[in-house]
C-alpha cells in the first residue's frame, strides 16, 4: 500500500481496527508503510486503546452472550459472536503449540479452536459434540494467527450442523463439520 497522508491513515485505522479489532500495531505499521511509533501515536490521537485492552473489551462483551461454555474454555480469544448463527475466534501460534522438532503447530490445538466456538456458537446450557468431519488442509506455523469461523447451517431439536472454517492470513487451513448435540431448556436431566 502506498503511503497515506496522516488523516487518510487514521481513517484507515479505524476502519481496520473495526473490521479486526485484533490487529497488532506491528501488522498496521507494515500494512501502512509507516513506524510502530506512528501507529501508537495515531492510536492515541484517536483515543483506541493498545491490543491487551481491546481483547479485554471484546472477551468481556462476548461472555456475556455464551451459556454453553465458560469463555476461558474457548480455544483462543473469541472476536465475535452473533449466537445460534455465527461466531469467529482468533488463536496465534506459539512455540508450545507446536512439535519439538518442526515449527508446524500440533492439530489438536486447531481442533480444539474449532471444536470449542462450535459449541459457544449454539445459544443453550449443554452442548456436547456428537460428530466431527474434519480436515487439516495446510500446516499452521509458529507465529500464525489462526482465524476461525464457525456458521450453524441447521438446527434441529436436539442437534444443530455448524461448520468451522479456519484461516491464515486468506488460506484455508483447516475444515470441520460438527454435529453437536445439546438439550432444550427446562428439560428433566
Amino acid at each position: 500500500m502506498a503511503k497515506l497522508k496522516k488523516d487518510e491513515r487514521r481513517l484507515e485505522i479505524v476502519k481496520r481496527l473495526d473490521e479486526d479489532p485484533f490487529l497488532t500495531d506491528e501488522t498496521l505499521a507494515n500494512d501502512l508503510n509507516v513506524s510502530i511509533q506512528t501507529i501508537r501515536l495515531d492510536r492515541s490521537v484517536l483515543n483506541i486503546p493498545e491490543l491487551r485492552v481491546r481483547v479485554q473489551a471484546v472477551a468481556k462483551k462476548n461472555a456475556e452472550e455464551i451459556k454453553s461454555i465458560p469463555l476461558q474454555d474457548v480455544i483462543g480469544e473469541l472476536v465475535q459472536i452473533e449466537v445460534n448463527k455465527q461466531a469467529s475466534s482468533f488463536f496465534t501460534v506459539e512455540k508450545e503449540h507446536a512439535f519439538l522438532n518442526y515449527n508446524i503447530a500440533r492439530g489438536h490445538f486447531l481442533f480444539g479452536q474449532a471444536n470449542s466456538l462450535a459449541v459457544a456458537v449454539l445459544g443453550k446450557k449443554k452442548v456436547l459434540t456428537k460428530e466431527a468431519n474434519v480436515k487439516y488442509l495446510k500446516p499452521a506455523k509458529v507465529g500464525d494467527k489462526i482465524v476461525a469461523k464457525a456458521t450453524v447451517l441447521k438446527i434441529k431439536p436436539y442437534e444443530a450442523l455448524i461448520l468451522v472454517e479456519s484461516y491464515v492470513k486468506d488460506e484455508t487451513v483447516f475444515i470441520g463439520h460438527y454435529v453437536m448435540h445439546f438439550e432444550n431448556e427446562g428439560e428433566i436431566e
